[in-house]
Formats: C-alpha cells, structure tokens, sequence
C-alpha cells in the first residue's frame, strides 16, 4: 500500500475531478503491475496497471488507494468490472469511494463476484494523499494550503518591505514543488502591486505544471496595474473578470476566499500571500494545510506574517492545528501543521 500511495502522488494537481489513486498488483510476491491515475483522471490507475500485468492479473492482489469505480462511463469500462473480469483474487483498498455514484458498488460488485476484499489500510495516508478531492467531496470546495515564509520572529519583512529572500534556495525549490501539485494558486492585491509575481513553476522538467493564477481584491484596476482582459468567468457574484500580467499569462480574480469554491477545473488551492489574504483564510477557517518556512534570522520590527484573524480570545486558537510533518531545508526549518476537523 505505501508503493500505492507513492504512486498516487505522481497525479497529484493533474487529475481533477478524478482522484489521484495509486494501485500495485502483486502476485506470488512480486509486483506485476503499477499504475497511477493519468493526467484528467483517465486511464484510472487500476486500469494502467491491469495493462501492465496482463495475464499475471490471474490470482493476484491488487492494493489501491481508493475502492475501485462502479459507475460506468463514456471514457472506459469501470475499474472493479475490469479487475472481476481480469480474474483478481483480492483486493486492498485504503478508502471506500465517496463518490455517490460508487460510494460501496464497487466493493459490493468485487464481493458479488467472490474477489476478497479488504478496507482501511492505511487510511490516515490514504485521506492526505486525496486531500483535494475527498475536500471537494466533503466541503464543496478546494483543499486549502496556506504557505508562509518567516523569520524566526514571524516576519515576512523588514519594516522598509525587503522580503528577498528570507529564506534560503533549499526553501524555495521546496516551495515550487508544492506549486507543482497545487492546480491552482493565489496572493492578494497587495503582494500582487508589490512583487509583480510570476507564481511559476522553476524546477527542472517541472515548468509544465505552473498553476493557475488567482488574484483576491475588491478592486481588480487598483495600483495602475493589469487591466481587465476578456469578460467574467463565470456567473457568481463573487467571481470577477480576468487580468493579464506583463507576463502575458492570465490571472484569476475573486472577491472573497469563500469564492474559491466556485473556481473550475481544480482541487488543490496554494495560498502564497500576503498578510492579509493569509488572515482573510485563516479568519474564514478555510485553510486545511499549513506550511511554515522559516529562516534563522531575526528582522525585529518588519511586516508581520499575519494580519487579525478574529480570535475571540486566547483559549479559541487552542487545538485547531497538529503538527504532520518538520524537517530541516538547509539553514531553515520547515513544519507542516494540518487543520483539525472533526
């Protein structure tokens, strides 16, 4: 199951409104076949990795990430008809499938046709991996990430606005990585008047999966910047028209955070600044997925990393975030906090 999630982060930010599932067949102790759900969520994972095997596909066991589709499409045959028909002995899964249209038929199609199945193997992993799409599902809306860069004091800058860099490249090529798996993503007026963002991605072999572009701001001609370009988007009174940068790409304006939700075609939203887009999240406690950068320096009286989010007082900011993940990046520290829901 852990080379199954490796394997579904692969189609991380490129398979909405599909899943990005992991799947391994493994017969007689060795893996058969791999597959991982394909860029638009097509071939699913099952199904690559059902080709791989072949005939191998006989008596194995197929580990995926997610229960095995039911419902039938006009892209391809469902996933756990192809695994029945393929003459699977069992199947592991981490999760059962949301998805109303599945949500158990495909267990119950696997069972019927007398393949074992089993379910709740590493599911903890398996929630995190499909974070974007088990969020829409839940929430109606993306799977939030808000990322900051600090100082060890909670600085994003100094008091005259110098910012570049607080942290160091080990940081940064971190940073764009998570671009990379984020379909989308959004600063605030300020940060784009500012620093004139590209919000690209630099790695190597990985420039093909820059996000989309969001701006939020009330007021999209504000600063003598980019002007209107084309008509609205889309018919929501929170979405408003387009904006071209000097880059020539486009960007994407909203009016408030809760608009994200009506943003098309991604699941995975990176929030990169500033100040006040960061509190604007936090303060509508749409933020799922903190990550935290900081330097080993002290700046003293610069720009705070977040503006007023509203806490009634001190004991509400108590038990919302638990830490996941920290790590060194070069000379700084890196910590993933993930929201608490119940």
């Amino acid at each position: 199951m852990g080379a199954a999630l490796t394997l579904g982060e692969r189609g991380r930010g490129r398979t909405a409104p599909n899943p990005n599932v992991g799947c391994v067949i493994v017969r007689d102790g060795r893996v058969v076949g791999r597959g991982w759900t394909q860029i638009g969520g097509r071939p699913h994972a099952e199904a690559m990795a059902l080709e791989q095997a072949g005939a191998e596909s006989r008596g194995a066991t197929c580990y995926t990430t997610l229960e095995p589709c039911a419902h039938r499409s006009v892209r391809g045959p469902t996933c756990s008809d192809s695994l029945v028909e393929a003459g699977v002995a069992r199947v592991v899964a981490a999760l059962g499938d949301p998805d109303p249209r599945t949500d158990g038929g495909g267990f119950a199609r696997l069972r019927a046709a007398e393949v074992a199945v089993a379910v709740g193997i590493r599911a903890e992993d398996a929630q995190r991996s499909m974070a974007g799409f088990l969020t829409r599902r839940t929430h109606g809306r993306p799977h939030v990430t808000l990322k900051l860069a600090t100082s060890l004091d909670g600085r994003i800058a100094t008091a005259s606005g110098e910012s570049r860099w607080i942290t160091g490249p080990a940081s940064r090529a971190h940073a764009h990585l998570e671009r990379a798996r984020h379909e989308t993503i959004l600063v605030g007026r300020g940060t784009w008047e500012a620093d004139a963002p590209t919000l690209d991605v630099r790695l190597a072999g990985l420039e093909g999966r820059s996000p989309r572009r969001i701006l939020l701001t009330r007021h999209p001609r504000a600063g003598g910047g980019p002007s209107p370009a084309g008509s609205a988007m889309h018919d929501g009174s929170e979405v408003g028209p387009r904006l071209r940068g000097d880059d020539g790409r486009r960007w994407e304006v909203i009016a408030s955070p809760h608009a994200v939700a009506d943003l098309p075609g991604g699941d995975h939203l990176l929030v990169e600044g500033g100040a006040a887009t960061a509190a604007a999240f936090l303060a509508a406690d749409l933020v799922d997925r903190l990550l935290l950068y900081r330097a080993p320096i002290v700046i003293g009286g610069g720009l705070s990393a977040i503006g007023d989010i509203g806490l009634p007082d001190l004991a509400a900011a108590h038990g919302r975030w638990r830490l996941h993940d920290a790590r060194g990046l070069g000379g700084d520290r890196l910590e993933v906090y993930e929201r608490r829901r119940s």
